[in-house]
């Protein structure tokens, strides 16, 4: 009975595709001129003598999802298909550097440079047109005689109104569209159904009841070894076809979307793809004492991208234990001699773009923990199985809460009388604020497009209540375009927490600018990498180098208030100053009257910044 009631909740995880029924058309006469003129151009693919063909033709749009392995729209384009086109569009609205940073652009060209390559290992190949969504998939759908369009569903809020308006036209084509989820381990909306009065929680214990109310994390999509293609050759013809909605097609450079180029050996460590994505995924799971003794909070925020091997010592238990204690933290060791990493796992930028599928990771790391280790190991919310589940509970309360990424309309989020000093803001956001364990975290930002988790949560206490008190919006904004990891949900969730405007309201309990990163590093070696020219300031200083006597800065080569910067604010100070405010805006919500608090100063649109 067991098995069968497995089976049975199995059956009913099987994900419902979107299904458009075909209208028919007003005239048949302008769509036969439209066939007669493109035939006129030459295209094979447009030659009306195939249009018998046109009734199994599929179109596979990808945007997240990079990736041939558990892909369900992949697996529904070639169902019953005569042939089946890749198509990747890359839309200028994310092709921008005040949007989009460079480490984060890179890593996706490399992403669709490897996706290109496992569609061609099964006989197809991805086509990458440069132009705007919303008017190139319907032109293209048309213009190759598609009836089938599959993509992987996307909750946020542009992707939602962008596949609206291409649903919309797909619907008049007589087009079927078909979305299965595979971006998350559930379907959110299963979840959200779940949820009272359809809000989710913000307690992680409540979601982790919901979840397992749903079922188990459907298996993942089986693999397609072979695609017919749509056109045979480089598609030239195809893009001919779209001339009027297309401005170029391929992968192209950065500096051909304008900008600047990272030379090799700099910026984000690790190359951006599946292949690269399965291969350490695969190296992590092996390291099964590592999976065993996984406990984020305890990783180290210094640890470099490079093997480090055989450190054996206590960790402090909470971040914050870390920021208090005497004793020194120690880094999280790596076993595994070619793993290339910091002290997690860093396989978040491959979730981010779907060149990892979350049910492949969830999967085989059940394997493991179940069958390898036989249950002994880390549990949520601090083990790698709870990792993914924190993925999961901010994708849900990110669906289900409108104006999610704002303070105002947000039902969530505390309303706090935040600035929007562009002055500390700017001094933040470009690694000059005085201290070096903060300006080193952003530097690397900067520099790579990454930072640990506990750099994130240093930095943002540090921008909003811990000492600048600026918005937490604005921090919000610098990481969405700086990250190579930056996602929507968790970007503005991790935001909300660290600024005590929802999910955690122990606003006194502060990151230190100073003690927290000495605790994990002494000796200063995160900020001697970062900050270089403080390379040569004794270890007594180099958290602090404002204290050191002028002829040890000298010595250094680095006087405070003209070779660094010297401090924004007396730590001691403004954190009192934040905690207070912070204070009086959580009575306010206590006692009903938080709803005419708003941000002082104006807001930074996008673009304004460095």
């Amino acid at each position: 009975k067991a098995t069968i009631a497995a089976s049975a909740i199995a059956a009913r995880l099987r994900l419902a595709p979107l299904a458009f029924p075909r209208p028919r058309r007003p005239s048949d006469a302008p769509h036969r001129a439209r066939l007669a003129i493109r035939a006129a151009t030459g295209s094979p693919a447009l030659d009306p003598s195939t249009e018998a063909m046109a009734a199994k033709r599929s179109m596979l749009w990808f945007r997240k999802g990079l990736r041939v392995h558990d892909n369900p729209a992949l697996v529904k384009a070639c169902e019953g298909a005569s042939a089946v086109q890749p198509v990747f569009v890359l839309d200028p609205w994310f092709t921008k550097p005040e949007r989009v940073g460079a480490n984060r652009l890179r890593f996706l060209l490399e992403s669709l440079t490897d996706l290109d390559a496992s569609l061609r290992a099964r006989g197809s190949s991805l086509l990458v047109l440069h132009g705007d969504p919303a008017r190139v998939i319907p032109a293209a759908l048309e213009a190759w005689r598609c009836d089938r369009l599959c993509y992987e569903f996307d909750t946020e809020p542009y992707a939602q109104k962008r596949d609206a308006s291409v649903n919309e036209a797909a619907r008049a084509l007589g087009v079927e569209v078909h979305a299965p989820v595979a971006h998350t381990l559930w379907d959110l909306d299963r979840l959200l159904a779940k949820c009272p009065r359809g809000e989710p929680p913000t307690a992680y214990a409540s979601f982790l009841k919901i979840a397992h109310g749903v079922g188990p994390v459907p298996p993942v999509a089986p693999d397609v070894p072979s695609i017919t293609p749509l056109s045979v050759g480089d598609g030239k013809d195809l893009v001919d076809a779209l001339r009027d909605v297309v401005t170029g097609s391929g992968v192209p450079s950065l500096e051909l979307l304008g900008y600047e180029s990272i030379p090799v050996g700099e910026g984000f460590p690790a190359r951006g793809g599946e292949t690269e994505g399965l291969a350490r995924l695969r190296e992590t799971l092996a390291r099964t004492t590592y999976i065993a003794e996984f406990k984020k909070p305890q990783t180290n925020p210094t640890e470099p991208w490079t093997p480090v091997l055989g450190k054996k010592s206590a960790k402090p238990a909470t971040p914050f234990d870390a920021a208090k204690t005497s004793s020194a933290g120690a880094a999280t060791s790596l076993t595994a001699e070619a793993f290339t990493a910091p002290a997690t796992t860093a396989l978040s930028p491959y979730l981010k773009f779907g060149c990892v599928s979350p049910r492949t990771f969830w999967h085989e790391l059940r394997a493991v923990l179940d069958v390898e280790l036989k249950g002994k190991h880390s549990k949520p919310p601090e083990s790698l199985e709870g990792q993914l589940l924190w993925r999961e509970f901010y994708y849900l309360v990110a669906r289900g809460t409108p104006n999610y990424d704002r303070m105002a309309g947000n039902r969530i989020c505390r309303q706090i009388p935040w600035t929007w000093d562009e002055e500390r803001l700017a001094a933040w956001e470009e690694a000059r604020t005085g201290f070096p364990w903060i300006d080193a975290c952003m530097m690397q930002l900067k520099r790579e497009g990454w930072m640990h988790h506990l750099a994130r949560h240093a930095v943002a206490c540090f921008l909003t209540r811990g000492d600048l008190f600026v918005h937490w919006e604005a921090g919000a904004a610098v990481f969405d375009r700086e990250l190579v990891d930056a996602d929507w949900a968790l970007n503005n969730g991790n935001w909300m927490w660290l600024s005590c405007s929802c999910f955690f309201y122990q606003y006194f309990r502060v990151y230190g600018p100073v003690s927290f990163g000495k605790k994990y590093d002494k000796e200063g070696a995160y900020i001697r990498k970062y900050l270089p020219q403080l390379k040569d300031m004794p270890a007594k200083y180099i958290y602090e180098p404002w204290t050191a006597p002028i002829e040890v800065q000298k010595k250094a080569g680095c006087v405070v208030g003209v070779d660094y910067p010297e401090p924004i604010v007396d730590h001691a100070v403004a954190s009192k100053e934040c905690i207070e405010k912070i204070a009086a805006a959580y009575n306010a919500h206590k006692n009903g009257t938080a709803g005419s608090i708003v941000a002082a100063g104006k807001k930074r649109k996008a673009g304004d910044g460095v």
